[in-house]
């Protein structure tokens, strides 16, 4: 291949991921309160823009707009399910550049999506859309489930398990969004680190809830609803989980220690004696570390009375938790009944999952390991425990393996940007991303 047709290929494939990112797919627990016709245009541009992985694999309609591919390889016996999601959390926030644009300024493709996670639908349906230009036939079945609902938690993807497991199909591994060629990851480590989320931290949902008189702010009495809430809050923000060191954290900060400074070395590479000690240092460093080591409470909503000289009769606070590996929704209740501590203010469970099986790391994950180090050279490939949830979690129900990694170069500032403002992907990172899914394929095993 020429350098004016790599260039054009290239432009090619920016120019897929910026059509998608053009059509503003926001996902809504509402059902009515989705653009349907959005999600409509996407499955056409979809289909415009990569031909073959329609005509040559096998589709099925998934819930509303979900799609399951079917890629037949030489063998099915170790299939493969390869991840992403076709819904976009709502905008929010000043951004540099038009959130639905798909901008390319600076060398970065802008806009809500590209990141989290049309990037990845992007770059999987162009690597199989060259690999089947090419010709290729992977050495087993691969699968290729896109959900339209995953930032609500929607059901495209336990439908999807549900076809899957009525096809008699146990993949080998699964993968899906998370994780990273994370730049920026732990202090004093330059170099980047390819995490792998072996598991993910289960999510409950919360809503406290204070009844009371309510009337006129004239005459206001001692703690009401509002004073309760707040009181609640402020309890549980004043009260968290304790930390601690799970054994996918512990390896991710042994293969840190070589990359880092001493005497941070020595503690990083004897993680697995000093946990506490560790636990304490991370988090120290910041909330992204942090929420490495320990169960999260996160108060999210906050609503009372609808006037300004009217005391709220109901106040109430959303709390959105993020379950780390080894604890349990009952015992994050407890907790959170406990440090609340007030028989005034009722807890009403919104949703709730547990944390997700931890995943081996055995022949499936070698591979993704190898992937990484042959696309990443610089970066260093390792496990750990992935505090957002996926449609991933799902599938665990039928695969021992399920595995989060998504194949591009982030900044922590690109890691901030997901579910906030200015997200964006470079061009090169995308790229690269798209060689990576082509790489795995390719190296399926026989």
């Amino acid at each position: 291949m020429t350098s004016r047709e790599g260039a054009r290929d290239a432009r090619r494939a920016v120019g897929k991921l910026q059509a998608l990112v053009r059509i503003p797919t926001v996902s809504n627990r509402d059902p009515d309160l989705v653009d349907t016709e959005a999600f409509d245009r996407l499955l056409e541009e979809l289909r415009a823009q990569f031909p073959l992985v329609h005509e040559r694999l096998e589709l099925t309609p998934v819930h509303t707009h979900g799609l399951l591919f079917r890629w037949p390889g030489a063998s099915s016996e170790r299939p493969v399910v390869l991840m992403a999601h076709l819904d976009v959390v709502p905008v929010e926030g000043t951004w540099q550049h038009p959130p639905f644009s798909g901008d390319v300024v600076d060398g970065a493709i802008w806009g809500r999506g590209t990141l989290d996670d049309k990037g990845c639908v992007a770059a999987i349906c162009e690597a199989v859309e060259t690999l089947l230009e090419d010709g290729f036939v992977p050495a087993q079945d691969v699968w290729l489930s896109f959900g339209c609902d995953e930032e609500v938690m929607g059901r495209a993807a336990p439908l999807a398990v549900e076809e899957l497991e009525r096809r008699g199909v146990r993949p080998w591994f699964v993968l899906d969004e998370g994780g990273a060629v994370a730049g920026e990851a732990f202090p004093g480590v330059a170099a980047p680190i390819g995490v792998v989320g072996v598991t993910e931290k289960g999510v409950t949902s919360l809503e406290l809830r204070v009844e009371g008189r309510g009337g006129h702010a004239s005459t206001p009495a001692r703690m009401g609803p509002t004073a309760r809430i707040a009181r609640a809050v402020t309890r549980l923000d004043r009260s968290p989980m304790p930390a601690r060191t799970p054994e996918p954290t512990v390896e991710l900060l042994r293969r840190m220690a070589p990359h880092a400074p001493q005497p941070l070395r020595v503690l990083l590479a004897n993680a697995g004696r000093l946990g506490p000690v560790l636990a304490r240092a991370l988090v120290a460093a910041g909330p992204e570390s942090a929420a490495m080591t320990r169960t999260t409470v996160a108060v999210t909503t906050l609503s009372g009375s609808p006037a300004l000289n009217v005391i709220a009769a109901t106040a109430k606070a959303g709390v959105n938790i993020r379950i780390m590996v080894g604890d349990t929704v009952a015992g994050v209740l407890d907790h959170v009944r406990k440090v609340v501590d007030d028989d005034q203010v009722h807890i009403d469970v919104i949703e709730q999952h547990e944390p997700s099986p931890v995943s081996p790391r055995d022949d499936a994950f070698e591979l993704l390991e190898s992937t990484i180090a042959e696309l990443f050279p610089d970066a260093v490939p390792a496990p750990y425990v992935m505090m957002a949830a996926t449609d991933s979690r799902f599938f665990t129900r039928i695969c021992d393996r399920v595995y989060r990694f998504a194949p591009f170069r982030m900044t922590k500032a690109q890691r901030e940007s997901i579910h906030s403002y200015d997200e964006h992907l470079g061009v090169d990172a995308f790229l690269d991303g798209v060689r990576w899914y082509r790489r795995l394929v390719e190296k399926l095993p026989a």
